[in-house]
């Protein structure tokens, strides 16, 4: 092999040039590089990247494309079965080597394996940690076991944790100068028809690292100090919008950890919720590591035998924001309008879908799979499974969220609700969490017919309270257990 021959950087979802120890090592080696990125559609399977992830993907690899032509190098795009793909490149290019970063889903993990199996033989094939603060098998339980709970994790993992400083991005790239055949990425089809869906998106997020440095320096600066009591209130910008940065991988982790670890703010209450939630997302990819199924099976064997009714017409009103119940309305809009919504919001409207309609979580799961921009599928399936009672470490599921107080406590004077229910926006205060609630003539001034204007609740919250009550009782007498 000839001493020229190009190391191959392949990025996934490392979608960023700073801090990105793949491309920085492979720059260490002296050798020409080419930077790929493949889309390979058959990849996940049925968790197949969704449709507002597809315009997330669009819009970030043009960014990427951006950067790199600031180093005078391309970014090869190629559409297909990445082994396919990869072989060829090799092939095309006579490359000595690959370097990639380490992911974590079960098809990602098989995907590397194969890689290694084919590739290794013939030339140097190397992984490395770029994704997460901590590796899975670094941490255990005393008995060598992986942590099935979030606070004896966390506490294990701190204790662990020391992060190296973030790399600079590199001065220059040494530039494979011979031309390799590339796809357009228009071709691709990830966006979505506007006239549909996803107008909106682009008046909302900047992908890419320069937006995701962006949207962190907004949020240092503005909300991190008081981020352990604006994480709750939908209506104010107080979290960071960074999960669909950080799933892409525009941002890392070891970046936020030392801007905020290493800052005036450390040891404010703000800084030590913040870093509590970058742990927790850290906590969902060591689940997904150990527990391979968790997208598809209940942590908890017991639930498989919970009694769902999943009433279609309900999940289309739950899907479409029309349940009645405005803080779960508002959500399930935003959600649509923006590819995104609050995470206060995901529980309640979650806690809903599963416990006040007896729908299965996976239905929800699915829907956010498809229309989040920040879907991943740790966070995703975890975070489910948390809110349905039957995850790691989850909230028991006799805990069950009445959205009007969950509105009362977390929107108090409706400022969430009314931007995006504007059918709402002259509903007095007192009556914005429960229009039924509000005289004939309160509604007729408010320019509201329920039922026409906007919907009379799809379920009666005491009903539904006690039926999933009920439900959950079912489940711990057919299984014998407590949880």
């Amino acid at each position: 092999m000839e001493s020229n021959s190009p190391i191959i950087v392949w990025f996934r979802q490392d979608l960023r040039i700073s801090d990105n120890c793949t491309l920085h090592n492979a720059c260490k080696t002296g050798k020409p590089l080419i930077m790929v990125y493949i889309h390979d559609s058959s990849l996940g399977g049925e968790w197949n990247m969704g449709s507002a992830s597809r315009w997330w993907l669009h819009k970030s690899l043009e960014a990427l494309s951006a950067d790199l032509r600031l180093y005078k190098t391309p970014l090869i795009l190629r559409q297909g079965n990445t082994l396919e793909e990869l072989g060829k490149l090799i092939h095309e290019t006579q490359a000595q080597g690959l370097f990639f970063s380490r992911h974590y889903e079960p098809y990602n993990i098989q995907l590397e394996t194969d890689i290694h199996t084919r590739f290794s033989h013939n030339i140097e094939v190397k992984r490395f940690k770029n994704n997460c603060l901590v590796e899975p098998e670094k941490i255990l339980n005393k008995s060598g076991e992986p942590f099935k709970v979030f606070t004896p994790f966390y506490k294990c993992a701190m204790r662990e944790l020391n992060p190296p400083a973030p790399i600079p991005a590199p001065d220059s790239l040494n530039n494979y100068s011979q031309a390799i055949p590339c796809d357009e990425l228009t071709d691709w089809g990830l966006l979505p028809d506007e006239k549909l869906w996803g107008k909106e998106f682009k008046n909302n997020w900047q992908p890419g690292e320069e937006g995701a440095h962006i949207n962190f320096d907004a949020f240092n600066m503005h909300a991190l100090s008081k981020y352990n009591v604006l994480r709750n209130r939908p209506e104010f910008i107080g979290t960071s919008r960074l999960s669909p940065h950080l799933h892409f991988g525009e941002i890392g982790p070891r970046q936020l950890w030392h801007r905020v670890m290493h800052s005036d703010q450390a040891i404010n209450p703000g800084s030590e919720s913040f870093i509590r939630e970058l742990m927790w997302r850290e906590f969902s990819y060591y689940l997904l590591h150990y527990w391979p199924q968790l997208p598809h099976e209940s942590f908890k064997p017991n639930f498989n035998e919970f009694p769902w009714i999943n009433d279609m017409e309900m999940l289309t009103a739950w899907q479409q924001g029309k349940t009645g119940y405005p803080i779960v309305d508002a959500g399930m809009r935003e959600l649509w309008e923006t590819g995104w919504m609050h995470n206060r919001v995901r529980m309640i409207v979650a806690s809903f879908l599963i416990k006040h309609l007896l729908i299965d979580w996976r239905y929800g799961e699915q829907w956010f799979w498809d229309t989040l921009v920040d879907a991943d599928l740790a966070n995703n399936s975890a975070s489910w499974q948390w809110v349905a009672g039957c995850g790691a470490d989850a909230a028991p599921y006799f805990r069950i969220f009445n959205p009007q107080l969950q509105g009362e406590k977390f929107d108090p004077d409706g400022v969430y609700v009314k931007q995006w229910l504007p059918e709402l926006k002259h509903l007095p205060k007192k009556f914005i969490h429960s229009p039924w609630d509000a005289p004939e003539l309160v509604l007729k001034e408010s320019s509201i017919e329920l039922g026409n204007d906007y919907p009379h609740p799809i379920v009666d919250h005491i009903a539904a309270r006690d039926r999933a009550l009920s439900a959950f009782e079912d489940i711990k007498v057919k299984t014998g257990t407590d949880n």
